[in-house]
């Protein structure tokens, strides 16, 4: 097959900003990280909405959305920055953050019981679309708030962005080890039914080689209290990834789709960059509860 210089510029252009633009976000301020996840969330749940429209489905959007966001809301941590220490303070914003952790618990019995008496035909399996692409799309990148102030214990800890570019970097380096892996000794499909290019050749090099990273993390991104803090996640984020990006494969193989979106020219959606990350976001900050690092 030629190369397609257009092609190859084009995707190495919308690359490097996507890059810049995540990293500069990500590194520069709590609140920058927050309004970054804010809107990846918010477009990645609008993809889910399209991909739910073309397996059938007719997902209650505005509702969607407006709960989305309030529960995005409730997982922003005061302590990550004083501006957003100060708003907090105020009576009515607490007032909001109790009512978006309500939603939390509440929100998806009372979706569906809306859906219950709603006479629009399909209206439960809408809900529970519309249910699914919260959980899929917003409450990932939601803990992400908590797990980069995580302090090791309940009270608010301070900013520590190296811990989530330290882990996206984890990611990167797994798909970057898996795809030389597979295009140099693949030869047995791992599941050829969702992903017909990856190997089980190029998933052991790319778990292996980020495992061996890891080990580098402790003295070089961002030190963890105990010796096996890098290394236990290091060890998860290859494999969590892979899974992530097999579901979402999965999902686009059902509703007959190559990308989730084009908001990226030359590398798809938001949940085509993300996918991964989405797999990881929640047991990444189980880890840090579990086993209190800072």
């Amino acid at each position: 097959m030629a190369l397609n210089l257009k092609t190859l510029a084009t995707r190495s252009a919308s690359a490097a900003v996507f890059v810049v633009l995540l990293v500069g976000c990500v590194y520069w301020n709590y609140i920058s990280f927050s309004l970054f996840f804010f809107a990846v969330s918010m477009i990645g749940l609008n993809e889910f909405f399209k991909i739910a429209e073309k397996m059938g489905a007719k997902p209650f959007k505005v509702v969607g959305f407006i709960l989305g966001a309030l529960i995005y809301f409730s997982f922003i941590n005061p302590g990550g920055h004083s501006l957003i220490s100060y708003i907090d303070s105020f009576v009515f914003i607490n007032d909001l953050r109790w009512f978006s952790k309500t939603l939390l618990i509440s929100g998806p019995f009372i979706m569906l019981t809306v859906a219950l008496f709603s006479k629009k035909e399909n209206s439960i399996k809408n809900a529970l679309f519309t249910l699914g692409g919260i959980m899929y799309a917003i409450i990932p990148f939601a803990l992400l708030n908590q797990t980069v102030c995580f302090s090791g214990h309940y009270s608010e800890g301070l900013f520590k962005p190296m811990l989530i570019l330290g882990v996206i970097f984890l990611i990167w380096s797994n798909d970057t080890f898996a795809y030389l892996g597979g295009s140099l000794f693949g030869k047995h499909k791992m599941i050829e039914r969702v992903s017909p290019g990856k190997t089980w050749e190029g998933t052991i090099t790319g778990v292996l080689i980020t495992f061996g990273l890891s080990f580098l993390f402790n003295d070089h991104i961002y030190k963890l209290e105990g010796i096996y803090g890098w290394t236990l996640i290091g060890i998860m984020v290859p494999i969590l990834a892979t899974i992530g990006d097999l579901v979402e494969s999965k999902l686009k193989r059902e509703a007959g789709i190559k990308d989730s979106g084009n908001i990226m020219p030359g590398h798809g959606g938001i949940l085509d960059r993300f996918d991964s990350l989405i797999f990881v976001s929640p047991f990444i900050y189980v880890i840090f509860v579990f086993f209190r690092f800072h």
